[in-house]
């Protein structure tokens, strides 16, 4: 099948072009940065906002894997780029679709977008889960209209590779390592970890038979945050971060934020980052698993790969 991903240089976009390629799809894609990837397929700069160029970039292509987001906990200047990438990105995908005859959308979202585990609503703690909120009511509108809209809702992307937001996890590991990370909020708290591979192939899986206005989790061990670490402790004998109160994170998060104002840079927590972590995630994969063969590896293992990886 002839494939359009978008944000394929992203920590997961490039396992999804991997993942896409090695199962015999023409893959062409699209991110601001393509060029330079060194990814399977026709790769073409551009951005997401532009629609026009998003269009030339999906002339023939018989599905779109939508992967590009601004993956962040805070951006200098406020929440509009979030809108525009998150949001608008996908009104443009799903317009370019609708306007080359393409039959099939992949659209990642985020467990952010779903109610936690304690709440019958959605928490748009921060411009991220605000933005992505939204898309989820977009996607909701258009699904009724008829578009193609299969969407996918990863857990706490985790693995080897590269240590950005977008794998959270390894970053937290990596940094537990080097003695960089004192301490953690919510360790108690359930956290649905989604090995990185598994959550590509899922991806792959869906453009060849997920259902049209499915839905589909992809998680994994839904386990306490401190899980992670007390098996990073059984591999490498580092104890375990201590736990930080969510009053002083807040008030951590706070300065944070008036810091990254002054003098830039990401704050290490935002007051909305907070509030995120004083839930429970779970994510129930059963779905996925019967529809796209989706397969969870154990959290064990996956942590040994990504300690590994370091």
């Amino acid at each position: 099948m002839r494939v359009l991903l978008t944000g394929g240089t992203g920590y997961l976009g490039q396992r999804i072009a991997q993942a896409l390629a090695a199962r015999g799809h023409q893959l062409t894609v699209f991110a601001r940065s393509a060029e330079q990837a060194g990814l399977p397929g026709r790769a073409l700069n551009g951005d997401i906002r532009d629609r026009r160029a998003l269009e030339q970039a999906a002339a023939g292509c018989e599905a779109i894997v939508h992967t590009a987001a601004l993956v962040s906990i805070w951006q200098r200047g406020g929440g509009t780029i979030f809108d525009n990438v998150n949001v608008g990105g996908l009104r443009n995908v799903i317009d370019v679709a609708a306007a080359n005859g393409i039959g099939r959308i992949v659209y990642t979202s985020s467990f952010l977008a779903r109610p936690p585990a304690d709440s019958p609503t959605p928490i748009d703690a921060n411009d991220y889960a605000r933005t992505k909120i939204a898309a989820e009511r977009l996607a909701d509108d258009a699904v009724q209209r008829g578009a193609p809209i299969i969407r996918l809702y990863p857990g706490v992307i985790y693995g080897p590779g590269a240590r950005t937001e977008g794998n959270l996890l390894g970053r937290l590991i990596a940094d537990h390592l080097r003695w960089r990370l004192p301490a953690i909020v919510g360790p108690e708290k359930i956290w649905s970890f989604a090995y990185v591979d598994d959550v590509a192939a899922g991806h792959s899986a869906a453009v060849e038979c997920g259902a049209l206005g499915g839905r589909y989790a992809l998680g994994g061990d839904n386990a306490p945050q401190r899980r992670a670490f007390e098996i990073v402790q059984q591999l490498t004998g580092r104890r375990p971060p201590l736990r930080m109160p969510f009053s002083v994170a807040v008030g951590l998060g706070v300065i944070e934020q008036s810091r990254a104002r002054l003098f830039g840079g990401t704050p290490l927590v935002t007051p909305g980052t907070v509030e995120i972590l004083r839930h429970d995630w779970p994510l129930d994969s059963t779905d996925a698993v019967r529809d796209l063969g989706y397969t969870i590896t154990p959290l064990a293992e996956g942590i040994r790969r990504t300690v590994a990886s370091l």
